[in-house]
């Protein structure tokens, strides 16, 4: 294959990749639209909800028994006044209703639906009824040899307390009638944390079978359902096992099992949660109860559970109690990890999807979080932390320079071999080895710390799709949200037309920072050029110009580090060649040394003769 034929076949491959990119990349998160009056029910308010029912037979088996426990909340047609109890935090407001038990509406005090000031706040848990209904239900499931009269979601719990704040549990009592009492005792720590006890006090005249229950259940598919770059969806950590099960597959699975069921364990400690891209609501088990999680869908619902394995015997006269935790709110690292440690959640930071190269991309995130939460400014947070990283991998970039200046010295020879090489390839190949092996140049030499590098850079891009703290950030003049794409268009003349020309077609949008990262390409275009073929360099300039329209869809904050990094990478290689004294081939003659300019004036004059009759 002639070079001709191999940069054609590289920019097609290019322009593969960018597209397969771009379709893989997340979109800009698109939150749910924020709920009228009537769907968002205020501390204290008592709108109407739909009402569900819990089942409260115990299966025979461990496994139909997390299907039931996942079967648990089932929505009917009549309503049912809600009784609320106010929840007041620092991080957290809303209301638990306490007609079923159930944490149905709450609200993240620090983050809001958009940029704009009067934007409403992040409605995580909504109600039956909303739009978005995404809920947490309490609740008890009878042994086998039990058949006690259960709370379900039609039972309504009375409250000790009007109000749930970090100064001041909560508890919610309900008698079944029969002697027997149950009890949900509530506690709020300082940002997202609920502690949860469910007792039972016997005080009938027989002994009673029954296990705790917790179940999310999303009564919806979310728009934004993960990317290769941001798991969302069903996850949880059993046994030491991170389950990150996407809906498609949860609900494949279920549909073709009979008690809805698409997975479940039983684990020593563990938490199984509902993962948004910044959110979480997770339920979790103290290190040392034997727990069984699962997931189940039922149209429309997604249902993920956890219960106590064995069923707690409550002899007559006695009360036996049992504790989990419940997560519902931003996924911080930092907070993540302090509830890891403390609550003793097994890989709770997991909530964030690190990925594979998790090993480099959490100490980048760290680093990065430390910059902005010390300088005050993502964007420039961003630049810092790039700089940085050029920095330490300034020795390998160096080297690359060196081996691929190396193979332009033997390009010449190499051309030759191949003119000469007749229709033997492998003995092409044999001669091609041995010049490499007396010149003593590696040609992967300029691979390897290329191939090095790039998990680095992907760390950095993942980082910026999953860190919560660009999420709004502004960084100067029109940016006012480094997570979404620039909002100029150079065919509407960065707004100066009244339209958007991208109705029409996404492929019409070009930003200004798209425009910026064309040209800091271009750039970079002249300086590998010099020892290009002249009809492979035509072919080439295409390509900022392909960048432009294919990544003006990304996020800004993606946009300015790929600028940036490339106004680094052009700075790092002219000092390279003009501190290093690298050979620079001359077509046709031999290599000159220096640092690269007296061979591009070499080639300049040996295109124009006539620049060499003063010599």
């Amino acid at each position: 294959m002639d070079s001709s034929k191999r940069i054609i076949l590289a920019i097609v491959l290019s322009g593969l990749v960018l597209l397969g990119f771009n379709y893989l990349a997340p979109r800009p998160h698109h939150a749910p639209a924020p709920l009228s009056a009537s769907h968002s029910p205020a501390a204290g308010a008592q709108p109407s909800a739909g009402s569900q029912t819990v089942s409260g037979e115990e299966p025979g088996s461990a496994q139909v028994a997390a299907s039931e426990a996942a079967k648990a909340v089932k929505v009917e047609e009549e309503d049912q006044a809600d009784h609320r109890l106010a929840i007041l935090g620092h991080d957290v407001r809303g209301s638990f209703n306490l007609r079923g038990a159930r944490l149905d509406d709450l609200l993240l005090t620090r983050y809001r639906e958009t940029v704009a000031k009067d934007s409403p706040l992040v409605h995580l848990l909504n109600p039956i009824g909303t739009p978005h209904p995404t809920y947490v239900v309490l609740g008890w499931q009878n042994g086998s040899d039990s058949s006690t009269k259960l709370p379900d979601v039609h039972s309504l719990w009375i409250s000790d307390s009007p109000e749930l704040t970090p100064q001041h549990p909560a508890t919610l009592r309900w008698e079944n009638g029969a002697g027997v009492t149950f009890l949900i005792h509530l506690a709020l720590d300082d940002h997202y944390m609920f502690t949860v006890r469910q007792e039972v006090e016997n005080h009938s005249g027989q002994a009673v079978s029954v296990r705790p229950t917790q179940l999310i259940r999303r009564d919806y598919l979310p728009s934004d359902t993960g990317s290769m770059t941001a798991y969302e969806g069903p996850i949880a950590v059993m046994n030491g096992h991170l389950e990150d099960m996407g809906y498609k597959k949860v609900r494949t699975r279920a549909e073709d099992n009979p008690d809805h069921l698409a997975w479940s364990a039983t684990s020593k400690g563990g938490w199984v949660g509902l993962t948004d891209k910044y959110w979480l609501t997770a339920i979790g088990a103290r290190p040392d109860d034997v727990v069984t999680g699962a997931y189940g869908y039922e149209s429309p619902a997604y249902l993920i559970s956890l219960r106590d394995h064995d069923a707690q015997r409550v002899e007559p006269g006695a009360s036996l109690g049992q504790e989990s935790y419940l997560f519902a709110g931003a996924k911080v690292p930092s907070l993540l990890a302090h509830y890891q440690k403390a609550l003793e959640l097994p890989s709770f930071d997991k909530a964030i999807d690190y990925g594979y190269l998790s090993f480099l991309t959490r100490p980048i995130l760290a680093l990065l979080d430390w910059l902005y939460h010390w300088i005050g400014n993502f964007g420039i947070a961003l630049l810092i932390l790039t700089l940085i990283i050029k920095l330490i991998l300034s020795p390998l970039a160096y080297k690359a320079a060196v081996s691929a200046a190396r193979m332009r010295l033997l390009a010449p020879k190499i051309k030759e071999l191949r003119e000469k090489g007749g229709e033997d390839p492998m003995a092409l190949n044999r001669k091609i080895m041995a010049l490499y092996r007396e010149e003593k140049v590696n040609p992967a030499g300029g691979c390897l710390p290329i191939l090095i590098q790039a998990p680095i850079f992907f760390c950095l891009y993942k980082m910026l799709n999953i860190s919560i703290d660009e999420r709004h950030a502004p960084f100067f003049g029109w940016i006012n949200d480094l997570s979404v794409p620039d909002p100029t268009n150079l065919f509407n003349l960065f707004g100066l037309l009244p339209f958007d020309p991208t109705h029409l077609s996404s492929f019409l949008h070009v930003s200004a920072w798209a425009l910026a990262l064309g040209a800091t390409f271009w750039l970079l275009q002249r300086q590998t050029m010099v020892s290009m073929d002249p009809a492979q360099a035509r072919m080439m300039q295409f390509m900022p110009l392909v960048y432009v329209f294919i990544m003006s869809g990304f996020p800004a904050g993606l946009m300015i580090y790929y600028t940036w990094n490339n106004i680094l990478t052009w700075l790092q290689q002219t000092l390279i060649e003009r501190h290093t004294k690298l050979p620079v081939p001359v077509s046709g003659g031999a290599p000159v040394k220096g640092d690269g300019s007296a061979g591009k004036k070499a080639a300049r004059k040996k295109k124009d003769p006539s620049s060499q009759g003063g010599d």
